[in-house]
């Protein structure tokens, strides 16, 4: 995950260009300053849409076997950590019939685990920035020739400290960033880098042979969910609010069981039906409560208050004084809305935590379909 979770501005926001879409760039422009000593400034790519933005150079420099060319990236208004960074490109010779050979620089991860589009011991440049890159690079060779075999040498200077801040080191994607982007185009708040590390998530811990995974909207629900059941990091998915986007994957990509886990609000939130439990997918429904309260056993008196109340949190508690099992009766009515989602045969599990980390309610694991 590239992407920090934060309020969307109001307005009209820009957009900005993935790592895959600089790296290219700067690859291209690169490549023509060793083969002619004439870098490409500002240089032009073709993106998978069509689209051919042009690019700044930030640095430029020949070398005794190559040379390399950086661009500092811009993501528009999306709140990217990569935001600023340079990604820089080294173009060198390779071996005769080695084609594009790519290399992880300074600040690029290397793949250690297995799950990942890309091999183990594998930099990490994901398939379509690489596919951006050696089209770039058969632009400029149509254009001015020279070599066909060459190493693409990528680094991010402090890339190491930025990926400490995404999924990375989870996922197994030691030393740095990936290059991603499927389009090379950063539309803002779209979340595509956080919904990419849910899937990758899943796929790492499918591929390392986990039966059981755990996808959890915070961080004090992980490290509650991962301690109730012994979990390792690879089976902890940092779903955040995006619930239907790891039940989704989940559907096509099963494992035995999954956990579903978070707050009392998000939570009611999933209850209701929502799978995106972000606040601007809509609030909770103090109606839809109110019904649960009735449901746990509740006087009238206090069903009819429930509209009126502040927050979720502050229900719960007017349940809990009053000795009404309702974060249970929401868990289960969690249950069934993830259960509809996943459509599989797998085990599923709600776990409910409070703000400080303590197990307010459990559904049993239950077999979906």
């Amino acid at each position: 995950m590239q992407t920090l979770m934060i309020e969307k501005p109001e307005g009209e926001l820009r957009r900005g260009w993935t790592t895959g879409a600089c790296a290219a760039a700067a690859a291209k422009s690169a490549f023509a300053g060793w083969v002619t000593g004439q870098f490409r400034d500002p240089v032009a790519i073709t993106l998978p849409g069509g689209q051919q933005p042009a690019f700044a150079l930030a640095l430029q420099m020949r070398l005794e076997d190559g040379a390399e060319a950086g661009i500092v990236k811009d993501a528009g208004d999306d709140p990217d950590v990569t935001h600023g960074a340079t990604v820089i490109a080294r173009v060198g010779p390779a071996p005769a019939g080695s084609g594009i050979v790519f290399r992880a620089g300074d600040g690029v991860g290397t793949v250690t685990l297995p799950g990942l589009p890309l091999a183990v011991g594998e930099p990490a440049i994901n398939p379509i920035p690489r596919q951006m890159i050696a089209q770039a690079l058969a632009e400029i060779q149509a254009e001015i020739g020279g070599p066909r075999d060459v190493v693409v040498t990528l680094s991010i200077p402090g890339g190491e400290a930025i990926a400490r801040k995404t999924m990375n080191p989870r996922l197994g994607i030691v030393g740095g960033l990936s290059i991603l982007g499927t389009t090379g185009i950063v539309i803002p708040f779209s979340c595509a880098a956080w919904i990419h590390s849910i899937h990758r998530g899943i796929d790492v811990a499918r591929a390392t042979g986990l039966k059981h995974v755990a996808g959890a909207t915070g961080a004090t629900s992980e490290a509650a969910i991962a301690a109730l059941h012994g979990l390792p990091e690879q089976a902890l998915i940092d779903m955040g609010d995006f619930a239907g986007g790891m039940l989704k994957y989940l559907r096509q990509h099963p494992v035995q069981r999954v956990t579903v886990a978070g707050g009392f609000a998000k939570m009611v939130k999933l209850g209701q039906g929502m799978l995106d439990l972000h606040s601007r997918a809509g609030p909770v429904d103090f109606a839809w409560l109110s019904d649960r309260i009735r449901e746990a056993g509740g006087a009238e008196a206090m069903a009819a208050w429930v509209p009126q109340a502040n927050t979720a949190l502050e229900v719960l508690q007017r349940a809990q004084g009053a000795g009404l099992p309702l974060a249970d009766i929401v868990a289960q009515h969690a249950w069934r809305s993830a259960a509809r989602m996943l459509g599989v045969e797998v085990e599923l599990e709600i776990a409910v935590f409070d703000r400080d980390g303590r197990l307010v309610a459990r559904t049993p694991f239950r077999r979906v379909g």
